[in-house]
């Protein structure tokens, strides 16, 4: 790990002012630190943010929806009983993300920022990796890439976006506070991230000391028929295969609104708004979930080894819909 300059701060602004170029944030760390030490992030000043809990710390939950700190832990979130009551999506994709020392500390804002696990990006000694060297090429294209997206895919990067949570709160129709120079504002969760284009290495659309402090999910009462399901090659401490984060609208068995989000296929948290549409007006059966998820990888290109993951993630996405139509909520 290389030498960087340490500095605390105790407000957002504080926070903000401190932040520039090659500077990073510093909360629960199980990103930065990680990467530091593989050398591929390289902050000249970490700014630990920690003492900003207090302010941006907390869950409330009221008729105006849900309010998530970006400060709160996953473990906490995912345990919290409104929650797990009434958007147990969210719960469940906290709940099936890496290991249980991890969620204690990684927080919310920061698992959102979390970057591929696409090992040329991971590893220094591969010199082409468009995300960390832009113009280096991408090794991945023609190497080991079976974990690798089919969706959002550019001819610059194939990499994967392995969060849980993101998927969730795309799906719901999340918005994101955050804090910058200027004060704070707030965006739909579903701009913030980038697809790779021919700039992989911007990933997001926050600029350079932009903080996120929170997130808001509307008040959507059959939130509470909305499950996350998870494919992986282990069921432990493992990033998906493909996943899907499913929330069903339903008035006597009848599609009114469906939420669909995928993840593990994409390069970014994915929504898949024309297989929500598929199902608008529909009973949920085996014939129109198979159709949805037809028509969520309609677009899909594969690459080698991770071809599997089209087949996959439709059947994915086929029985996380299933299930949510036989909740009972």
């Amino acid at each position: 790990m290389r030498a960087f300059d340490y500095v605390r701060a105790t407000d957002a602004a504080a926070a903000v002012q401190a932040g520039g170029p090659d500077a990073s944030y510093l909360a629960g760390g199980t990103t930065l630190l990680d990467l530091a030490k593989l050398d591929v992030m390289q902050p000249q000043r970490v700014i630990d943010v920690n003492d900003l809990t207090s302010q941006f710390g907390s869950i409330a939950s009221g008729a105006g929806g849900l309010h998530l700190g970006a400060f709160v832990h996953m473990a906490e979130a995912a345990a919290h009983p409104a929650v797990l009551r009434d958007y147990p999506v969210v719960a469940q994709s906290l709940l099936l993300a890496a290991s249980p020392q991890i969620r204690n500390m990684a927080t919310l804002g920061g698992n959102v920022l979390q970057r591929t696990r696409c090992s040329y990006f991971r590893d220094p000694s591969w010199a082409a990796c468009n995300k960390r060297v832009p113009g280096s090429g991408c090794a991945a294209f023609d190497g080991v890439n079976r974990k690798h997206a089919v969706l959002g895919t550019s001819a610059q990067c194939i990499a994967t976006y392995p969060g849980d949570f993101a998927q969730a709160l795309i799906a719901l129709d999340a918005t994101v506070d955050i804090v910058d120079a200027s004060g704070p504002r707030v965006i739909p969760f579903a701009d913030l991230h980038r697809l790779p284009g021919s700039t992989p290495e911007r990933e997001t659309n926050l600029a350079q000391g932009d903080l996120i402090t929170g997130f808001t999910l509307p008040a959507l009462p059959w939130a509470k028929r909305s499950l996350y399901l998870k494919i992986r090659d282990r069921q432990s401490y493992e990033f998906a295969l493909a996943s899907a984060a499913v929330a069903l609208d339903l008035n006597g068995g009848i599609v009114r609104a469906a939420r669909i989000a995928l993840g593990g296929v994409a390069t970014k948290p994915w929504r898949a708004g024309e297989a929500e549409a598929a199902l608008a007006g529909k009973p949920v059966s085996e014939e129109t979930a198979r159709r949805a998820a037809d028509v969520a990888f309609a677009g899909a290109v594969t690459h080698g080894e991770n071809g599997f993951k089209v087949e996959l993630g439709k059947r994915t996405l086929t029985r996380a819909l299933l299930q949510a139509a036989a909740m009972e909520v």
